[in-house]
C-alpha cells in the first residue's frame, strides 16, 4: 500500500458547521430511510478513498444494540495534529467544520467518491453522539454530542466532549475507527436495513478490487449477521454475479483498465440471451444511474469498433443489416467505472456526469482497448458471438418498427380500444394528473365511480399483461394490455420514450393484496423498469396500498393497512367491534375504495425508486427470469413461511 505524509495542513476549510439541524434535508436529502444511510456512507466513504487512493485494504462496518454503528479502516488515520488555521485538531476540523478535508486539491487523494457528499461533520451534526479512535503508533480518541442547551435555548450538534486525546496505549494498527448513533430526534426511522447496507458493500468490493470490506451486525442475539465481501476478479465478477441464471453467450467477460487524459478508466461486457441492456456506469465509486458523459463515450466506442470488426471480418452477408448502437447492446451487461478528479455531476439528483471530456477519454480509451483484445486471436469467438447477436437484434427491430408505430399510434382501432378501457381525467395539467392501472373490471367500476374525476383516470386491465422479461419488443407490443398502458401513458417507449409526453405525473398501480395481485405488480414494474425505466427514476411510479383490514362498529370505522396495523385499529375502536378483511378491491364499494386508497388526503402510497439500479436487474432477472432455482433460493430467504394467521382469533372480540 502506498504512503505520503498526510497532516492537517492538507485539510482545507471551506465554511462553518450551521444550520445542518435546521435544514437537515439540504445536506443528506430527506430525514427518512435514505438520509439515515446516507450519514453511514459519508463515513463509508472517506475509508473506501484510503482504500481506492492505495492508503488501506481493509473497511469494517458493524451494527450494535443500541441503535450505533461503527467504519474502521486501516489507512493512513485521520491528522491529529494541530490545524494552524483552525487551532484545533485535524480530527476536531474533520468532526466539525463542513467541507473540510482532504480532498479538494489533488495532493491527497486523485480521486474521491467521499466529495460528492458533505463530509463527516454532517454525520457527527445529525448523530446523538459519535466516538473517533484513529491508530499511529498509539490510540488517539475524541467523542463528540448534540443536545439541548437551555440557556441558549437551542439543540448544540457535534459538539466536542473535550479535545483530542493522545492516550498511552501503544498500537500497531494504523487507519481510523468512527462510531456514531443517529439522532432519533432528527431522523423518521434509526434503523439501519441490513439488506442496504449489505447491497452498497457488495458493490464497493466489486468496485474495488482485492479491497476485504466486512459487514457485522450484532443486534440480534438469534441473528447473528457476518459477511466478508472481497472480489479478486473486481468488474469481472460484478458482470458474472449479476447473469447469474442467465444463458450466457461466452463463459467470461471481455475486461479492460486503462488510463486516458488523467482519468483512469475500467470496464467488463458479456453478452447474454437477453433482449434488454444492461449497462451500468459509475464515478468515483459512486452510481450513476442517468448515465452521463462517460456513458455516452463507453456506449460510442463500443459501437465504433465493432461495426468496424463486422465491416472488416465480412460477418454481415445481408445488404439490409445496418446496425445501430442499440443493436450491439442487446443483451449485453457491462460495468463502466471510471476515476477521476474535479467531478461535475448533473441532473435533478446529482447522479449524471457532465464533464465533457470523460466522453472523448472514454470513447478513445474502449476503442483501443477493445482493438487490441479483438486482435488476439483466442478471443475471435467471442466477438463473432456479438456480431451475430446483434444481426439478430437489427432483424428484430426492422420487424418490430411496425408494431411501435402501432403501440405509438394516438387515432386509429387502438385508440378506440383506449376510449372503452380508459377512463380519463378532465385536467390537461399532466403534472396535476394520475392514473390508476387497476386489476380487474370490478375494482375498474368502483375506481370510476369513486374517483377525482377533475385530476384521476381510472385504466382497468381485463387480463394479465406479457411478462416483458422472457421476451422480445415486438412480441411484448403484441400484448394488448401492454398497448393499451403504453397509449395511455403517451411517453412510447424504448429508445423512443420521451418524458416530457407522460400524461399523468403519478402513475399508480392498484391491485389486489393476493398472490394475482403481487404477480401484476411484478409484471407491469418489469415492464416499466425494461422498456420506460425514466419513469422509475423519476419517480412517477408508484403502488396503491388497499387496506387489509376493516375494524368498526356502530358509528366508527378504522382501517387497518397490514398487520401491524390491526391491532392499533381495534385498540381504537375499543370492545364489541367487527372485523373485515378485505380478499380484493373488488369487495369495496366506490365510497370505501376513494376513502381508503384514492382520496391523496387520507391514502398510503408506495413510491417505486431505484436506489440500486444493478439490484434491481438482478432482482428482477431472479424473481422474472429463466432462473428457477435462483427463484427458489431468494424465495427461502426472504419469504417468512413460519408466519401465522391470527385473523380468526381477533374476529368479534
Amino acid at each position: 500500500m502506498a504512503h505520503t505524509d498526510y497532516n492537517s495542513q492538507d485539510i482545507k476549510i471551506l465554511e462553518g458547521l450551521e444550520a445542518v439541524r435546521v435544514r437537515p434535508g439540504m445536506y443528506i436529502g430527506s430525514t427518512g430511510p435514505k438520509g439515515l444511510h446516507h450519514i453511514l456512507w459519508e463515513i463509508v466513504d472517506n475509508a473506501i478513498d484510503e482504500a481506492a487512493n492505495g492508503y488501506a485494504d481493509k473497511v469494517e462496518v458493524v451494527l450494535y444494540k443500541d441503535g450505533s454503528v461503527s467504519v474502521e479502516d486501516n489507512g493512513r488515520g485521520i491528522p491529529t495534529d494541530i490545524h494552524k488555521q483552525a487551532g484545533v485538531s485535524g480530527v476536531q476540523v474533520v468532526f466539525t467544520q463542513l467541507h473540510a478535508g482532504g480532498k479538494f486539491n489533488n495532493d491527497n487523494y486523485s480521486f474521491s467518491g467521499g466529495l460528492h457528499g458533505v463530509g463527516a461533520s454532517v454525520t457527527n451534526a445529525l448523530s446523538e453522539w459519535l466516538e473517533v479512535e484513529v491508530y499511529n503508533k498509539v490510540v488517539y480518541k475524541m467523542r463528540f454530542h448534540s443536545y439541548y442547551d437551555a440557556s441558549r435555548k437551542k439543540v448544540i450538534s457535534g459538539e466536542p466532549v473535550a479535545p483530542l486525546e493522545k492516550t498511552k496505549i501503544k498500537t500497531d494498527k494504523h487507519g481510523t475507527f468512527v462510531r456514531f448513533k443517529p439522532d432519533a430526534k432528527v431522523f423518521e426511522t434509526v434503523e439501519f436495513s441490513l439488506e442496504t447496507i449489505a447491497k452498497r458493500l457488495r458493490e464497493l468490493a466489486f468496485l474495488n478490487k482485492g479491497i476485504t470490506i466486512k459487514l457485522t451486525d450484532l443486534r440480534d442475539d438469534d441473528k447473528f449477521f457476518n459477511k466478508t465481501f472481497k472480489y479478486d476478479g473486481g468488474l469481472v465478477d460484478y458482470v458474472l454475479y449479476l447473469n447469474e441464471g442467465k444463458q450466457k453467450l461466452y463463459d467470461l467477460p471481455v475486461y479492460a483498465k486503462t488510463e486516458k487524459d488523467g482519468i483512469l478508466i475500467e470496464f467488463a461486457i458479456q453478452h447474454t440471451d437477453s433482449y434488454t441492456e444492461s449497462v451500468f456506469s459509475f464515478v468515483n465509486n459512486i452510481p450513476t444511474p442517468e448515465g452521463g458523459t462517460h456513458e455516452v463515450g463507453f456506449k460510442s466506442g463500443v459501437t465504433r469498433i465493432l461495426n468496424d470488426y463486422a465491416k472488416s471480418n465480412n460477418l454481415v452477408k445481408e445488404k439490409d443489416v445496418v446496425f445501430t448502437g442499440e443493436d450491439f447492446r442487446e443483451g449485453m451487461t457491462a460495468i463502466i467505472s471510471v476515476k477521476m478528479k474535479n467531478v461535475e455531476f448533473e441532473g435533478q439528483t446529482k447522479t449524471k456526469l457532465g464533464n465533457p471530456e470523460a466522453k472523448s477519454a472514454v470513447e478513445s480509451a474502449t476503442v483501443e482497448e477493445l482493438d487490441k483484445l479483438i486482435k488476439n486471436k483466442k478471443n475471435k469467438q467471442i466477438f463473432d458471438a456479438m456480431i451475430k447477436k446483434a444481426v439478430g437484434a437489427a432483424k428484430a427491430r426492422n420487424a418490430a418498427r411496425h408494431a411501435k408505430e402501432v403501440a405509438r399510434a394516438k387515432s386509429g382501432a387502438d385508440s378506440a380500444k383506449l376510449i372503452g378501457k380508459l377512463a380519463s381525467c378532465s385536467s390537461k395539467k399532466a403534472e396535476l394528473n394520475e392514473v390508476f392501472i387497476v386489476e380487474g373490471d370490478s375494482a375498474g367500476g368502483s375506481a370510476k365511480q369513486g374517483r377525482d374525476r377533475q385530476h384521476q383516470a381510472i385504466l382497468p386491465l381485463r387480463g394479465k399483461p406479457l411478462n416483458a422479461e422472457k421476451k422480445r419488443i415486438e412480441e411484448v407490443l403484441k400484448n394488448e394490455e401492454i398497448r393499451t398502458i403504453i397509449s395511455a401513458l403517451g411517453t412510447g417507449i424504448g429508445n423512443d420514450f420521451n418524458i416530457a409526453n407522460l400524461n399523468y405525473h403519478k402513475v399508480i398501480i392498484l391491485s389486489d393484496a393476493d398472490q394475482d395481485g403481487a404477480h401484476i405488480r411484478a409484471i407491469l414494474l418489469t415492464f416499466f423498469f425494461r422498456y420506460m425505466k425514466q419513469l422509475v427514476q423519476d419517480g412517477h411510479v408508484y403502488i396503491g396500498m388497499p387496506p387489509l383490514y376493516k375494524v368498526y362498529k356502530k358509528d366508527v370505522t378504522v382501517y387497518a393497512y397490514d398487520d401491524n396495523e390491526l391491532q392499533k385499529a381495534i385498540d381504537k375502536v375499543g370492545r364489541g367491534y367487527q372485523l373485515q378483511r378485505y380478499k380484493g378491491l373488488g369487495e369495496m364499494n366506490p365510497e370505501q375504495l376513494w376513502d381508503t386508497t384514492m382520496d391523496p388526503q387520507k391514502r398510503v402510497l408506495m413510491q417505486v425508486t431505484i436506489e440500486d439500479a444493478a439490484e434491481a436487474e438482478k432482482l428482477i432477472t431472479t424473481l422474472m427470469g429463466d432462473d428457477i432455482d435462483g427463484r427458489k433460493a431468494y424465495i427461502a430467504e426472504h419469504a417468512d413461511f413460519n408466519k401465522e394467521d391470527s385473523f380468526m382469533n381477533k374476529v368479534n372480540v
